[in-house]
């Protein structure tokens, strides 16, 4: 199961002449936000990607403003289904839509951020590298997480210590299941809450600019 991303709800860094050829960087938003959201923190960017910021596929209920990845409402139900879902909506969607560059990374921000990782999980070799802000590593076994082990794709975690967000024991499973499968950089912000600072965005672009180094 999947669900589509609206391809004409994505806003890009460039037009399509400007960006062909050129790594992909896709940004995925958090709950109750729009494609808009991430779009503001391309000055931090390396310039060297163009930039495609999607917009989630779901309406939260009422009064939430936005668009969701998935349901929020059942957190500590371990079922990846949702997640899932989602994910394989974004790996359509970069099929179609990101067929012209040749590497594809993936920054997301908390739901945005779980449903970067659940699509690298779900196709480990089509995203080269992932940003992890305030998510979180999906519980349950996908088919093809030994595959994605082996592989070891450089992803960057930040968090805050006053994240009341993240469940505890979400925030646990993510600290012991993302060095088993990624080459893994981590960083704790003390005093950082459910957002992202001006420093994690510094040790972000430090992590990217070694992505661009790598893929050339």
């Amino acid at each position: 199961m999947s669900i589509s991303l609206d391809p004409a709800a994505v806003l890009w860094s460039t037009d399509a002449a400007q960006r062909a050829g050129r790594p992909l960087l896709v940004l995925l938003h958090g709950y109750g936000a729009d494609e808009r959201d991430l779009f503001g923190l391309i000055p931090y960017l390396p310039p060297e990607f163009a930039v495609a910021a999607v917009r989630a596929p779901l309406a939260p209920p009422f009064p939430a403003p936005g668009y969701s990845w998935y349901p929020i409402e059942n957190l500590e139900d371990r079922d990846p289904a949702h997640t899932t879902a989602a994910a394989a909506g974004l790996v359509a969607w970069a099929d179609d839509a990101a067929s012209t560059h040749p590497a594809i990374g993936l920054l997301g921000f908390s739901q945005g951020a779980a449903v970067s990782l659940q699509a690298m999980r779900l196709e480990p070799q089509r995203f080269a590298f992932t940003v992890n802000l305030s998510g979180y590593a999906t519980p349950g076994e996908l088919p093809r997480d030994a595959e994605l082990a082996e592989a070891k794709p450089p992803v960057f975690w930040g968090r805050g210590t006053a994240d009341d967000v993240i469940p505890a024991f979400l925030v646990e499973h993510t600290t012991q299941w993302l060095p088993a499968h990624t080459e893994l950089s981590g960083r704790v912000y003390p005093g950082l809450t459910h957002s992202v600072s001006e420093q994690e965005l510094s040790d972000v672009r430090v992590f990217l600019d070694k992505r661009v180094a790598e893929l050339g």
